[in-house]
């Protein structure tokens, strides 16, 4: 008899307090071929991706099985796999287009994972993978700026939404590589911006141009806005400097009037980390940007985001999990580890 594992999944998207938001089934364990290696997940987390994927998913005969972060250990590879072996523990942020990590055993490109750094537990470990990878690839690919300590002294970024998970690590990237920073939270937040790198805290409650100039500070060179664009659109172009950038990684429900920013010559970026593994371009970056990741935590340069930690895998800590994240207000990451309950 084939291996059975336990997948956490749902066959329509209902609200996360109907009873089939999340369901537990068996199936066979897969089989890793090719470039894949099967993980036995040990830790996940919960990202605002994936309420929305779920949200909007339509009604459908097989099992949709979500989750954009892991840590495990290796259990087989492929026969084309090159740079993992089995037992060694990796950390992933995975793809959309196949089953995610809500399940005991999950198939991965080696080419989108890394070692997981050897200091952090599973549940710092498995913080990390998508918001690293989104703030990476936003500071360093969209930006353009350097990936090196101390590269980018001189230059300033205002980080919209700093306590949440992505802006927990955008910020610590860009203090390490020599950006000033200037992030926003509620003021009971500021403190946890300290800690993740933020220079001057600002309070989202107030108006933002006001704050800057109180600081010394008249315009940015970038600013990351890691929630809805729409409300701050029109401070931007009193914010940007003329040349400067603005990434966001949330998607908008009404045409942006990007016309306006023509006069100051501000760029816009959007940032969405499965773009890479949707369309099979640059996949490999993702594992690079990890190692990269893995080798900063080890040298102490940055820290996991850990917010909040469910013990135990199951559907209901995932619902429990899922209603923290959706709720919002939640500082840095929420994640489930000590693998799935038996």
């Amino acid at each position: 008899m084939k291996k059975q594992m336990k997948k956490i999944g749902f066959y329509q998207g209902l609200p996360i307090e109907e009873k089939e938001s999340f369901i537990e089934i068996t199936d066979v364990v897969p089989v890793a071929t090719g470039h894949d290696l099967l993980v036995a997940v040990d830790a996940i987390s919960v990202n605002p991706v994936d309420t929305k994927f779920r949200q909007s998913a339509a009604k459908k005969d097989q099992l949709t099985v979500l989750g954009f972060d892991a840590v495990g250990r290796v259990v087989a590879v492929g026969e084309s796999v090159e740079k993992f072996q089995v037992d060694e523990r990796v950390f992933y942020a995975g793809s959309s287009k196949r089953p995610g990590s809500n399940q005991e055993f999950q198939l991965v490109d080696e080419r989108i994972v890394a070692k997981a750094p050897a200091s952090l537990s599973d549940e710092e470990v498995a913080a990390l993978p998508l918001t690293s990878l989104t703030a990476f690839e936003l500071l360093f690919e969209k930006f353009q700026l350097t990936p090196q300590a101390k590269a980018n002294v001189g230059k300033k970024i205002l980080v919209i939404n700093g306590g949440g998970g992505v802006g927990s690590i955008l910020t610590q990237l860009a203090k390490w590589s020599g950006l000033e920073v200037f992030a926003t939270a509620s003021v009971k937040n500021f403190e946890w911006l300290r800690n993740n790198g933020v220079d001057h805290p600002l309070d989202y409650h107030e108006n933002l141009k006001k704050q800057l100039i109180s600081l010394g500070t008249d315009r940015v060179d970038y600013v990351a806005v890691l929630y809805d664009i729409l409300p701050y659109f029109q401070q931007l172009l009193e914010i940007v400097q003329p040349g400067g950038r603005v990434g966001t990684i949330v998607g908008v429900n009404q045409p942006l009037p990007i016309g306006e920013w023509k006069n100051q010559s501000i760029s816009f970026d959007w940032e969405y980390m499965f773009a890479k593994t949707d369309f099979d371009y640059k996949i490999e970056t993702q594992g690079a940007i990890l190692a990269e990741i893995s080798t900063l935590v080890e040298q102490k340069e940055v820290h996991s985001h850990l917010g909040k930690v469910y013990q135990g895998i199951s559907v209901t800590h995932l619902k429990q999990a899922t209603k923290d994240v959706e709720e919002g207000h939640v500082r840095g990451k929420v994640v489930l580890t000590g693998g799935f309950v038996k």
